[in-house]
């Protein structure tokens, strides 16, 4: 890459030290964007640990050790994020959350930056705090663009705030190659993956499973995953008596091994920004049963074709869509393959791509 195509890019979020999403994915698009040859920060507003591997010419710092109370320390964040872009000579900064704009709007004035919100909640989703409306509003007429992770979200920035800020639809990439092979699914595994929080309703998988459990005695349900709630998805399991059907190991730490001793996928959501699993798990060739909620799920799903659709919070379906994929083999293996084909869109290298034409675009 030439010297004058190079950014000084600078990703500020939250933390990388969390298990999530969306931190995963800063990681992953930091990494890529300093193999193409950019040079690349990461400021975490509390805690210099990253639980994703970074690239050696990737410089993550933090401003605070903790977590500390931002209304307190909001002087202190503003300066420490200004400070950071002045040091690093930053030209390009790509905020992991609308809400930071209320941090950066202020720390960045005067200073000419090229300015990217990446939005990774679903529009009509403000994830209990109001101001997230207030930081949209000015992300929509501060930022040279907003990223957002799906179509349905690109239009509905448009239409709700009509913004001066160019919105671009940029999914989350694949953060591993296409397996070479599909996944065997020789094991009678059911495999779900996230945070052990409501919204990825394990509850609700639970209460399906109780009924498929029952119906198909040799077939394990694997939630991978950790979170809060751990004590009460426990609780269930012996409340259904599934303690020998249903397992809880934890955080996954090999994606590939998981996947790839599974025969199926369900995504038991009531509510998603995206849901990279999904495209994981079609990565590897699994059949998908999956709720149709906001927003990744019923964007990136083709019902029929690469996965079986249910209402969210219905145990009833659920299960249903669970023994009809358990016992046609031949429609497992067809939405198996349609999933492999549509994984392709999602590669790395193609939205690494994107991406860089996005932060050398001129202003």
């Amino acid at each position: 890459m030439s010297q004058d195509s190079r950014r000084h890019i600078c990703f500020l979020t939250g933390t990388l030290n969390a298990m999530a999403g969306a931190e995963r994915m800063t990681a992953t698009i930091a990494n890529a964007l300093a193999d193409l040859g950019h040079r690349v920060t990461i400021l975490s507003l509390w805690d210099a640990a990253s639980r994703f591997p970074l690239h050696p010419r990737v410089h993550h710092e933090a401003l605070f050790a903790q977590r500390p109370s931002f209304k307190r320390a909001y002087f202190a964040t503003v300066a420490g994020i200004r400070r950071h872009c002045t040091a690093h000579r930053i030209d390009v900064l790509v905020q992991v959350d609308t809400m930071l704009e209320l941090f950066v709007l202020p720390a960045t004035l005067g200073l000419g930056l090229h300015h990217i919100a990446w939005e990774h909640c679903h529009f009509d989703e403000d994830l209990g705090k109001p101001a997230r409306k207030v930081a949209r509003r000015l992300a929509a007429q501060f930022c040279r663009q907003v990223v957002v992770l799906t179509e349905r979200d690109r239009r509905r920035w448009r239409e709700a705030l009509r913004p001066r800020s160019e919105v671009v639809c940029l999914p989350n990439p694949l953060p591993f190659p296409i397996p070479a092979e599909p996944a065997p699914r020789m094991q009678k595994t059911v495999l779900a993956m996230g945070r052990l929080v409501p919204a990825k309703g394990f509850d609700v998988l639970l209460r399906a499973w109780q009924k498929v459990a029952q119906a198909e005695p040799e077939w394990q349900l694997v939630i991978h995953g950790e979170g809060e709630e751990r004590p009460a998805l426990t609780a269930l399991i012996g409340q259904l008596q599934l303690q020998d059907r249903a397992s809880l190991p934890g955080i996954c730490q090999d994606p590939a091994q998981a996947y790839g001793h599974a025969s199926i996928f369900c995504l038991s959501s009531r509510y998603e920004g995206f849901g990279l699993v999904l495209i994981e798990a079609m990565a590897f060739g699994l059949p998908i049963i999956s709720t149709d909620c906001e927003t990744g799920p019923r964007e990136l799903l083709t019902p029929g074709q690469d996965a079986l659709v249910v209402a969210a919070d219905d145990a009833d379906a659920l299960a249903k869509a669970l023994l009809t994929v358990i016992r046609q083999p031949e429609l497992a293996s067809r939405l198996g393959a349609g999933g492999r084909d549509k994984a392709s869109q999602f590669t790395l290298e193609r939205l690494a791509l994107q991406w860089d034409a996005l932060v050398k675009a001129p202003g």
